[in-house]
């Protein structure tokens, strides 16, 4: 290891800098907590609602339609405020609103307005933990951002799990969603304090006076192609996240404490693969690692969309959420080497793709569905397993030239080989 590559690792590194890390592994975990927790009841959500798979399409299609407002706006915030104190409101809220769907009942118009807010504070928590993982890792001077979401992957986990439990026990939704949120608040609470502030944040950066001119250096060209690249994952990862449950439960004939369990699957191998992604990433780049990834998730698409039954149709969640897990994470790394700010504005501008991703996910399986009842799901999820291959094509644009001011990850030749 080079001697800059172990002072990015110990002498710069402070025990500030470990309370900032350890809070931002917290405000992922509770997002993947709330998150799957939701996500896993959408057939519960649309029985309670009684809503035609039209509307339901349209509800799920407001969350990420929502959330792109919120990330924009978060964005601005952070010239401003940091993104301390977007992730310290916007994640109880995040709670809040969960609590508020159980609490609709049968009233669609409240559940109208609770998913609406949800997506509003959701896009707020995406682009303000992904600015604090990036600038964590940036002052580790190593690729750690992987690991944030493998803790995303595994709060996701439990939400699932919690989900199938509160199913096979027959708790409400309310009841369900309230434990949830609770927990999530608590514990956003409780670490918020220690996250990085915005003179932390720009630690070593422009003078607040050049940060809008700053701002405007941020090049869109690297941001178009990894944003590419970041809307495909998500648009893979919105059907599966979104109708991964219901395509179980109405199209494989599962009962309805298993159909959770293949967004937990597809969660459980996404662990495993965020926690070995980083070392890939040091040792190799992150070219490889992405087109691997690609790859490995296109024959778990493939598997997904010929699966007989729940019993294939769950390791194949598993095999896809194993290869597409890197490339969300990875994509903010590039993302923070070509924002010369420090404030997170380029992470900000690529977690829009995020919500592409998911609103043509949503817009995608809700126009194709309805063709056939017994197999429209299957037929909608081809869509995004042709779409994988773009991925390939976007590769090289995981390894942008950095920009004059920012703080690119520590480079290849550099990086820590253990």
């Amino acid at each position: 290891m080079s001697a800059s590559a172990r002072q990015g690792i110990t002498g710069d590194v402070s025990e500030r800098d470990r309370q900032a890390r350890f809070a931002t592994y917290a405000a992922f975990a509770i997002q993947g907590l709330c998150f799957a927790s939701l996500v896993t009841q959408v057939p519960k959500i649309q029985k309670a609602h009684d809503l035609s798979d039209a509307t339901l399409s349209l509800v799920l299609l407001m969350v990420p339609l929502v959330a792109g407002v919120g990330s924009v706006v978060s964005g601005f915030l952070f010239a401003r405020l940091g993104s301390r104190p977007v992730l310290r409101i916007s994640q109880p809220a995040v709670c809040l609103t969960i609590v508020l769907i159980g609490l609709a009942g049968g009233n669609d118009v409240v559940l109208y307005v609770a998913v609406a807010l949800f997506g509003l504070f959701v896009g707020g928590v995406d682009a303000s933990m992904n600015a604090q993982a990036v600038a964590v890792e940036r002052r580790y001077g190593v690729s750690l951002i992987t690991g944030f979401y493998a803790v995303w992957s595994v709060a996701g986990i439990l939400g699932g799990l919690w989900s199938s439990l509160a199913n096979k026990i027959d708790l409400s939704l309310l009841t369900g969603f309230a434990i949830a949120a609770a927990v999530g608040a608590a514990a956003s609470l409780a670490t918020g304090h220690r996250l990085y502030g915005k003179t932390e944040e720009a630690a070593g950066q422009p003078a607040p006076e050049d940060l809008k001119a700053a701002g405007r250096s941020v090049p869109w060209r690297p941001i178009l192609i990894v944003g590419t690249a970041m809307g495909v994952f998500y648009l893979a990862d919105a059907a599966i996240s979104n109708y991964g449950a219901k395509y179980l439960e109405d199209e494989l004939d599962s009962s309805d404490w298993v159909g959770p369990l293949g967004y937990v699957a597809y969660q459980v191998a996404m662990v495993f693969s965020r926690a070995v992604a980083d070392f890939g990433v040091r040792r190799s780049g992150a070219v490889p690692v992405v087109r691997l990834g690609a790859l490995v998730g296109l024959i778990g698409m493939i598997g997904v969309v010929a699966a007989p039954s729940a019993y294939i149709a769950i390791p194949a969640f598993a095999v896809a959420g194993l290869g597409l897990s890197v490339i969300a994470p990875v994509c903010f790394t590039a993302a923070g080497r070509v924002d010369p700010t420090g404030l997170g504005i380029a992470v900000s501008r690529v977690n829009v793709f995020n919500y592409v991703g998911f609103v043509l996910g949503a817009a995608v399986v809700g126009a194709i569905a309805p063709v056939s009842s017994e197999n429209g799901i299957r037929l909608a999820f081809i869509v995004p397993t042709v779409l994988i291959l773009i991925i390939f094509t976007t590769a090289r644009g995981f390894d942008p030239k950095p920009v004059a001011g920012a703080r690119p990850d520590t480079p290849v030749a550099e990086r820590p080989t253990v």
